[in-house]
């Protein structure tokens, strides 16, 4: 029999013909396969399809199982289709496995053909011997001692322990079809699992050929991109609402529905064997960072929560605001207009609200928790680590290398890269993609990358633009309170908010838009560029994608947060975005609490929209897909007529989940300094979020073809990297956003009562113009100054630290200006100094894998050497006597129907 080379070069599938099957011991005689019409012989000998279970996932005979299920609609004018499927299923067949075919007519729909494939034990032992499949030899016999102080104090969040550990605990090695008898095989049948056969069966239906005259055409996922089947895909073992009738299928759907989809679950541990079982390692994988992330945000959540506590315990402390609100102070400052000629004088203490809201955020809480979250970030991502290499020694994959992914190909590298070349190391001629394509197509790549982010860019420039233009239209409105007349709010609304608002509002919209767009073209050009290997594809479109989305998600944040109210001028001197629109100022209390209500709205906004796609709309699909089988008894509703009516989890519905999460995680960490809260809100969402995707994944998605991954992949360098941007974006949001700097500086250097009090800090903080001065173009337009202004006014205040008219240094920076600025400096340089310093000790502090997993590791190879050393040796014994009494009795393994000499060929 053929090994199989997993490239092109010479052949990607074993070639068995019928005449060169086995017989599988445990079954009897053998079945002959079906032809490419479907109908079995065994199913043509009398086997009564009515007494057979609906829901079952075995042949008509009871005894195959269903491994994959491809579908397809047999149209009138379809004869090229019909062909290809012909050479597909004929190909499928020589490659081994065995196929039976449901007839239209047993459909609900009376047109769909539903074809069934099973693999067979020499099929399944052979792939599994060249994917590296791990599988058991040897119980596990190293004592766990591992305990957790006060356990009882976690048993109501416990599952019960068949449901998290659904499997004993092996020391498993890569399966060697060879040396078969050395694993423990107990039933041939269930050794490998159904997520191990599914993803056997669908690296053959992704590299056989569907045509005779061109070996290069082929793979299941052309035909699905050009009709030839409409579907493909794994069978669910039950409905996930009760329990299979089959005793042969495990239900495990069942028990994931049960105990981890449903949301009275949500205090409860995952039951991530069961998942990795089910799923595959790579789902596992998402799953256990997510659970792991969800855990880790509660601690960020009760500091963040304690933080906004202080602030609010603080309220009445709050000697700024009292002053701004004071009739007597900020009822006597006159401020100058915020725009020009529709914004008239207004009196500092119409800020009163806002004032009091900024201090809840904007307080010395502020700073402690923004160097709590720096060292909280690398906890966190430490601790996943370690999580991660104890993860990977439990579920095999421990010597998980990508270079094995590498060596499988993708099926559209191997179809669309023609020319061919010698690999140094395998010697085996493989396709290759010459430089100069390459090349243009990633410059073509990244310039379509550019000029979406500028577009981005471009709308965020518009944005700013609106809000510059709808200022002054809402300061013209507001300028006699008309919100005042709103119950509970109306003295909040103030022109700032109402601009803030709705500019966030209008960036949301924005930001969804361009992601609906941006997701396919990220697509296209990632096609486009021809990766290598599947992990190759998913890293080059995870960069694409998170690019695109960091400017999308992020850039109205960053402009509030270090743009607003920075560039603005002075009264008489200020600064225009295209000569006329007005640089926006910040509100006296501080552009923090804009920042708050921009990250409130865009986060907040984005969880419920995700969570609205991710569980409304694929119920509403599967509801009307299902509407007329929903009619039928449900003794007529065949299983794999159940999942083909469920929405198909494509191969980047994973990097969805991901993608989701990291942004998220980068609003909690870049600008967690002007909104403490973050992490809790994140919490919540989290909690839903495991039992959304959960429920999800069990009951409106197919079950997706398990696929191998040992850590989060490239995931792991974005959260790296935003872990390291968030100390400095929180340091300078501390630093020139809030206004805790300005404020420590006034009462530890220019306090004038000798106390270290704020008394007088809003008088210090704002200097004084000449009204007089002010150009004729500026000067507000008749009837926009409220009725209590008058001639005798002479002078206006504004937000800045210069001096006054008639100074020698009329309108310059004064030195507490400077004092301020260096003191911001150094704040940016002690805090992000402090921070890095503390993240880099912790990092090498807590070793990535924990010392009990390296032990284990170390034990399990040491007892694969021995364990087949001891095997080689037995063996050896074996052949001898063998030779000397001339009478072998060598067991012939897994080929029972080899032909004599080649059994003895294996033996000696």
């Amino acid at each position: 029999m053929n090994r199989i080379t997993g490239r092109t070069g010479d052949q990607s599938l074993i070639e068995m013909s019928p005449s060169d099957s086995f017989n599988d011991e445990s079954n009897g005689p053998h079945n002959p396969y079906t032809s490419a019409s479907g109908s079995s012989q065994l199913g043509q000998q009398g086997i009564d399809k009515s007494t057979q279970s609906k829901d079952s996932v075995f042949f008509r005979d009871g005894v195959r199982r269903i491994d994959f299920i491809l579908s397809y609609v047999d149209d009138k004018d379809g004869e090229r289709k019909q062909e290809r499927r012909r050479e597909y299923e004929a190909n499928l067949q020589k490659a081994g496995l065995e196929l039976e075919t449901e007839d239209k007519s047993e459909s609900d729909d009376g047109k769909t053909f539903f074809l069934k494939i099973h693999a067979p034990w020499e099929v399944l032992a052979t792939y599994a011997d060249v994917l590296k499949i791990k599988v058991p030899f040897k119980a596990n016999d190293i004592p766990d001692h591992s305990q957790i102080p006060m356990n009882w104090l976690s048993t109501p969040f416990r599952l019960p322990d068949l449901v998290m550990h659904p499997e004993p605990d092996y020391f498993t090695a890569p399966f060697d079809k060879d040396k078969a008898d050395f694993f423990l095989i107990d039933d041939k049948d269930t050794f490998f699992s159904p997520s191990t056969r599914n993803r056997i069966v669908f690296y053959i239906l992704a590299r056989c050929p569907y045509t005779t005259e061109d070996k290069q055409k082929k793979g299941i996922k052309r035909l699905l991109s050009n009709g030839t089947y409409s579907s493909a895909f794994p069978l669910h073992d039950s409905r996930y609402y009760k329990k299979s009738r089959d005793p042969n299928c495990e239900s495990e759907r069942f028990s994931l529905y049960k105990h981890w989809a449903t949301f009275l679950c949500f205090f409860k541990e995952q039951p991530l064997n069961l998942i990795r079982k089910y799923y595959g390692e790579k789902i596992g994988i998402y799953f256990a960072w997510l659970g792991f992330y969800t855990e880790m945000l509660s601690f960020a959540a009760v500091v963040g929560l304690i933080c906004f506590l202080y602030g609010l315990m603080t309220y009445e402390e709050n000697e700024w605001s009292k002053e701004i609100c004071d009739e007597n102070i900020g009822g006597q400052i006159i401020m100058c207009p915020l725009c020009d000629k529709k914004c008239g004088y207004w009196k500092l203490n119409s800020t009163c609200s806002s004032s009091w809201q900024s201090h809840l955020f904007d307080n010395v809480g502020t700073v402690f928790f923004a160097i709590f979250m720096g060292i909280w970030v690398t906890l966190f991502l430490e601790f996943w680590k370690r999580r991660q290499a104890r993860l990977e020694y439990e579920w095999d994959l421990v010597d998980f290398e990508e270079e094995q992914q590498q060596l499988q190909l993708r099926p559209e590298y191997e179809t669309k890269c023609t020319n061919k070349r010698l690999n140094h190391i395998t010697q085996e001629m493989e396709p290759y993609l010459p430089v100069t394509s390459k090349c243009a197509r990633t410059c073509l790549s990244g310039a379509t990358v550019l000029f979406w982010i500028s577009l981005i860019i471009a709308c965020i420039i518009g944005v700013i633009a609106y809000r510059l233009a709808v200022y002054a239209a809402f300061a013209s409105i507001m300028k006699d309170s008309p919100t005042n007349n709103l119950h509970m709010v109306g003295s909040l609304i103030t022109p700032q908010l109402a601009t803030s608002v709705t500019a966030s509002c209008i960036n949301f919209v924005i930001i969804m838009i361009l992601n609906l767009m941006y997701e396919r073209v990220a697509i296209w050009i990632t096609d486009m560029e021809i990766p290598k290997t599947h992990l190759e594809y998913e890293n080059k479109l995870t960069v694409k994608m998170f690019l695109f989305q960091f400017v999308n998600y992020y850039s109205s944040c960053f402009y509030v947060a270090f743009f607003k109210g920075k560039f603005v001028g002075h009264p008489g001197d200020y600064v225009y975005m295209f000569g006329k629109l007005r640089n926006e100022e910040c509100d006296p209390g501080g552009c923090l609490i804009e920042l708050t209500t921009q990250l409130v709205i865009v986060m907040t906004g984005k969880q419920v929209w995700g969570n609205i796609q991710e569980a409304l709309v694929p119920w509403l699909m599967n509801w009307w897909g299902s509407r007329k089988a929903r009619n039928h008894p449900e003794s007529l509703y065949c299983r794999w007529e159940q999942d083909h009516d469920l929405q198909g989890f494509g191969q980047l519905g994973l990097f969805y989940e991901y993608l989701e999460m990291v942004i998220q995680f980068g609003f909690i960490t870049l600008f967690v300094a002007s909104f403490p809260l973050a992490p809790l809100l994140a919490l919540f969402n989290n909690i839903i979020e495991v039992r959304v995707d959960a429920w999800k994944f069990t009951t409106q998605f197919r079950r997706p073809v398990a696929s191998k991954a040992h850590s989060i992949g490239a995931w792991q360098e974005i959260l790296n990297g935003v872990a390291v941007l968030s100390v400095v974006t929180n340091a300078f949001i501390v630093a020139f956003t809030s206004d805790m700097i300005p404020r420590l500086v006034y009462m530890y250097a220019y306090q004038t009562n000798g106390q270290l009090s704020m008394k007088g800090y809003i008088n210090d903080s704002l200097s004084i113009f000449s009204i007089d001065q002010i150009p004729a173009e500026s000067r507000p337009e008749p009837g926009e100054n409220p009725a209590w202004f008058n001639s005798s006014i002479t002078t206006c205040r504004y937000r800045d630290y210069r001096y006054p008219p008639g100074h020698e240094q009329e309108y310059k920076h004064t030195m507490q200006f400077w004092h301020i600025l260096a003191a911001k400096l150094a704040f940016i340089i002690i805090m992000e100094h402090v921070v890095f310093l503390v993240k880099y000790f912790v990092a090498w502090l807590i070793p990535d894998v924990p010392s009990e997993v390296k032990a284990r590791v170390k034990r399990e190879r040491y007892l694969v050497q021995e364990y087949l050393h001891n095997y080689e040796v037995e063996k050896l014994k074996d052949q001898l006597t063998c030779n000397t009494y001339n009478d072998c009795t060598c067991p012939p393994m897994i080929y029972p129907s080899l032909p004599t000499h080649e059994v003895l060929s294996e033996c000696l």
